[in-house]
């Protein structure tokens, strides 16, 4: 049982937080967008057939023409008859039955939704134009649900993470080696800068072709490996420690965003750019998802399939005795921190992708995430210990304590201190664990 808790512990700590906001959040839904659109047509079809006259009636949000878009594909699909279609405010509404009125048009059901449905022009159709009846105003069916469960909060959970959970991967290799890197943060910065900055001044701005957008993506990458590479050496050849340099290269690189920026956000970019962390998405999976897990995927390969990632773990348990067992301690760690400063110019390409643009002041906090996934993920800041997958569910706790508190109403304020809580409650379960291991390892016995 012991085992199982260690291995699994925050998995299940994960589980239980989804069921706490699930129940928190539990809440009569009134179906809106596409899906609304798709019910509110299946109901009108079904009460009153396929030759059914309907006037669509949605306000001009982004939503509501979602939803207007997807009723009548689906009522016309079916043979009914869309007689109407207003997308804006009750007068617009008011002059559509008006004109209906006049021209003596049939009309059999209005489909609306929840907002519009509770119009007053709506309400009394039959009284103040007598010539279209007692028309019925059709809404989708109402259902309850927890609002943390709904497909868009779920998904938009996995999307807000990619960033840190990117971050964390490249993280926990140093981690496990006793030390931290307190730069990425700042390397999001630089990435995403450098990136539009050869997008606009290199490669053709927003006629920038794949390629040069792909080569521009590449470059920042490696100039962040580089950054990484440096923060290594000062650490492996001149015995600085890892707080000290990273720091050092925190106010560095995001010296050197605001710098090459002039201080500004650059957005000189393609539409296309949006491909990677913009809403594209592989059978209904963002693009970014995609991505974070292709990554996970190849750094658990790496720490639990290769050499590489036994002499990761053998440094970090004891450096000089890795070192003397043949351990090449020095260029794993170079490796190590190179690795840990390309993954945070990927995280750069995908914020400046997500948000079209790059400018000096992203990624703030972002080195505190990625800590905190790690270490509510179970690796040791001592070194020697931590997994991917516990890492990527601890970027997972993180970001669904975030969405829950939103979604609870929780202030931004609360939230630190919430956070500050969770960051400090692993540290001292680290601990706790540490202090129980050497009290139950098995004690050597002297010789009489």
């Amino acid at each position: 049982m012991r085992r199982v808790l260690s291995d699994y512990g925050m998995a299940l700590v994960l589980v239980l937080l989804c069921a706490y906001y699930s129940g928190v959040t539990f809440a009569l839904q009134e179906p809106g967008g596409a899906s609304g659109g798709e019910q509110v047509a299946r109901e009108v079809l079904a009460r009153f057939g396929p030759a059914v006259h309907v006037l669509l009636v949605t306000r001009d949000t982004r939503e509501d023409l979602a939803f207007a878009e997807a009723a009548r594909h689906h009522l016309e699909a079916a043979g009914a008859q869309v007689v109407g279609d207003v997308r804006g405010r009750p007068y617009d509404a008011r002059a559509e039955l008006e004109r209906l009125a006049t021209a003596g048009g049939k009309l059999d059901a209005i489909a609306a939704n929840q907002a519009t449905s509770s119009w007053a022009i709506l309400r009394h159709v039959a009284a103040r134009f007598p010539q279209l009846g007692n028309v019925p105003v059709v809404t989708p069916p109402r259902y309850w649900w927890p609002n943390f469960l709904k497909a868009d909060n779920l998904r938009n959970i996995a999307d807000q993470i990619v960033i840190i959970a990117i971050l964390a991967a490249g993280m926990t290799f140093v981690v496990i080696t006793g030390g931290i890197d307190l730069s990425v943060g700042s390397l999001i910065a630089l990435s995403a800068v450098t990136t539009t900055l050869l997008i606009r001044d290199v490669a053709g701005a927003e006629t920038a072709t794949a390629n040069g957008m792909i080569w521009s993506c590449l470059a920042a990458v490696s100039l962040c490996g580089l950054c990484g590479l440096f923060s290594g050496a000062m650490v492996t050849f001149f015995q600085v420690p890892a707080f000290i340099v990273t720091l050092a290269m925190m106010l560095v690189a995001r010296g050197i965003a605001s710098e090459i920026s002039r201080g500004a956000s650059i957005y000189q970019v393609p539409t296309s750019f949006l491909w990677l962390g913009g809403g594209a998405d592989l059978f209904g999976i963002p693009n970014g998802v995609v991505l974070m897990m292709v990554l996970y995927i190849a750094a658990n390969v790496v720490m639990t399939r290769m050499t590489l990632g036994r002499y990761i773990y053998a440094i970090g348990g004891n450096a000089e005795a890795a070192r003397l067992s043949g351990v090449p301690v020095q260029r794993v760690l170079l490796w190590v921190y190179a690795f840990s400063g390309g993954l945070a110019g990927v995280g750069g390409v995908v914020m400046a992708s997500r948000l079209r643009s790059g400018a000096p002041t992203y990624g703030l906090m972002y080195e505190l995430y990625a800590i905190a996934a790690v270490v509510v993920g179970g690796a040791s800041l001592s070194g020697g210990q931590g997994k991917m997958f516990g890492t990527l569910i601890g970027a997972f706790i993180i970001a669904v304590i975030k969405n829950g508190m939103n979604l609870t109403g929780v202030t931004p304020f609360r939230q630190e201190v919430v956070f500050g809580a969770v960051i400090l409650g692993a540290v001292l379960l680290d601990r706790l664990k540490g202090y129980l291991r050497l009290r139950t390892a098995p004690q050597a016995t002297k010789s009489p």
